[in-house]
């Protein structure tokens, strides 16, 4: 089957939003599986290795649930017909579905969970005493890009790693640390799932956490506050029912815990004058290497090698510890007690060694800087020429930017938007990152990050 399924599975990765190949020429392809149920539908898990034209390799997970006869409900989630041969040796197809779209599939992943099982390569290790749900089916979260999330009622949610790497995924090595540290702003995990590799290292296959119901994501609700005011044609941005502002000062507080918890429980180090030169030399390399996507770009070229220079020459202070590394609205949930961050893991299109380095606390909020100006200005790629929009929209990031500043230094004593070369850099790496992303996927954005940085390369907030 292992040749046939390879075949299959050819055909249908391109096609998932978590596969981080698209676009790229395949020179070849494997698989290896191995049971983990062999209940009805039965389940497999499958490490697929794309080998790529340009020579690099990639390794996917993807587990699959198997009929012997056709699913209508399943329509959405078939993966592809395999030719088989009948206990009598007669030929028949299996079909595989995607085994965490076919919700009869999803309870053995806690059932194992809870057991401490090893099955195969894959090994699964509870964390702490809390329960963990067992007998309940998962369904699958459908927004999600590169991993995929199953919610189990309203216990545990189990996100699974899609590309695997050898090594602890930082998700899972910092929410087993925060745990210890009891903060009311993380979702505390319940257990993780490694599997071996070639390497002798083992790779993080997934994990489970508590399930944070009544939640509303951060980028839903601070997008809700601009149309608000948008709708508000004679209100500022202070007087409208919908203003955000104190959200955005109770986000910045729970950021700054968050922060500070990390730095008591995982290592930290002074940065030294090597690491401020070796950040500002990766921000212009990544600008070079920018510049071949969005030529819009050079009229801001001269300036922002400025900004990343004051970098390499700053005095500040910093002490390096791990941080979130991928930090936006879109990372956090509210609930009726506080802010939830979510994702640990850093940026995933990152090795997974670079995202588990000592940073500045300073990233995460340049990141999350960077989410308000997106949620204040990405109604203006409807109206461009709009002054009216335009001036609100910068109304509602300086005010909402100046609020989680303010609740940072409050709950830290560190005031994170003060003359600060490094935060300013952050953000405007952070915004080369965007307009490359946007000239690649939707090129009528590319105006918000090009926007930003001719404030920030002018030195405005």
């Amino acid at each position: 089957m292992s040749t046939a399924l390879a075949h299959v599975l050819r055909d249908w990765m391109p096609h998932q939003r978590w596969f981080g190949g698209k676009g790229r020429e395949w020179a070849d392809v494997s698989e290896e599986g191995f049971f983990l149920s062999r209940s009805e539908p039965v389940l497999s898990v499958h490490r697929v290795r794309v080998t790529y034209a340009d020579g690099a390799v990639e390794t996917y997970l993807v587990p699959l649930s198997w009929r012997a006869h056709p699913e209508e409900d399943l329509t959405s989630a078939f993966v592809g017909a395999v030719p088989v041969k009948d206990a009598e040796g007669a030929d028949r197809e299996n079909y595989a579905y995607d085994a965490l779209r076919d919700r009869d599939a999803t309870t053995p992943w806690l059932t194992h969970l809870a057991a401490a099982s090893t099955v195969g390569p894959m090994h699964f290790s509870p964390s702490g005493s809390s329960a963990i749900p067992e007998g309940v089916p998962g369904d699958v979260i459908s927004t999600e890009q590169s991993n995929t999330s199953l919610v189990y009622g309203q216990d545990a949610i189990l996100k699974l790693f899609r590309r695997l790497e050898p090594g602890l995924n930082p998700d899972v090595e910092i929410g087993e640390a925060l745990r210890r540290t009891e903060n009311p702003h993380i979702a505390p995990l319940l257990g993780h799932v490694e599997i071996d590799t070639p390497d002798g290292e083992p790779a993080t296959v997934a994990m489970l956490q508590t399930f944070v119901p009544n939640a509303s994501d951060g980028w839903r609700l601070a997008t809700a506050s601009v149309r608000d005011l948008y709708a508000e044609g004679d209100l500022h941005a202070d007087e409208v029912g919908g203003d955000f502002a104190a959200d955005s000062e109770r986000l910045g507080a729970a950021t700054a815990s968050v922060h500070a918890d990390l730095a008591r429980v995982l290592p930290t180090e002074p940065a030294d004058r090597d690491w401020f030169a070796a950040t500002a030399r990766g921000m212009v390399e990544r600008l070079e290497a920018a510049l071949a996507v969005v030529p819009q770009l050079e009229e801001h070229l001269e300036r922002l090698r400025a900004v990343y220079a004051a970098v390499a020459d700053s005095p500040e202070t910093v002490v390096r510890q791990r941080v979130h590394g991928d930090f936006h609205l879109g990372q956090v949930l509210r609930t009726a007690t506080g802010w939830v961050v979510l994702d640990f893991e850093g940026e995933p299109a990152r090795p997974l060694a670079e995202r588990r380095q000592l940073d500045s606390p300073m990233r995460d909020v340049a990141g999350m800087l960077r989410s308000f100006d997106y949620a204040a200005r990405h109604m203006l790629v409807e109206q461009p020429d709009d002054p009216q929009r335009a001036y609100r929209a910068q109304e509602w990031a300086v005010r909402n930017r100046g609020a989680f500043c303010a609740g940072y230094s409050a709950a830290s004593g560190i005031d994170p938007c003060g003359d600060s070369p490094l935060l300013r850099a952050f953000e405007a790496d952070k915004a080369v990152y965007e307009c490359v992303y946007e000239a690649r996927n939707r090129p009528n954005w590319l105006m918000i990050p090009l926007q930003s940085l001719s404030r920030l390369t002018a030195g405005e907030a």
